[in-house]
């Protein structure tokens, strides 16, 4: 056996710098959630509403939320189980379910 160069050293590793936990997992892209979240700057303090629809085996989830410093704040909910409520009584998952939970949400 020659001589093997090290090619990442404890220099590099003392540098390093691990990405965010959610990036990590894959689970949340920060280029499009900052986008998606920021204010304009002429609009100073206003919150900025967001619309967010869940899709899971058993219910469809509407919720509104704005962006905070400490968290996102959901303001309001609706969940597809609430639709026999309302006379919708198969198919709680489906296009038309989630249709009528936006409705419900709004």
């Amino acid at each position: 056996m020659g001589f093997v160069k090290v090619v990442k050293s404890k220099a590099y590793f003392k540098r390093y710098q691990v990405k965010y936990k959610r990036r990590r997992e894959g689970k949340t892209d920060y280029y499009a959630r900052k986008r998606l979240v920021v204010q304009d700057k002429n609009k100073y303090n206003t919150p900025k509403y967001r619309m967010i629809v869940r899709f899971t085996n058993k219910d469809i989830i509407c919720q509104i939320a704005n962006a905070r410093i400490e968290g996102d704040v959901v303001i309001c909910a609706a969940y597809g189980h609430e639709l026999p409520r309302y006379g919708v009584k198969v198919g709680l998952t489906n296009y038309a379910a989630a249709y009528c939970t936006g409705l419900l949400l709004s």
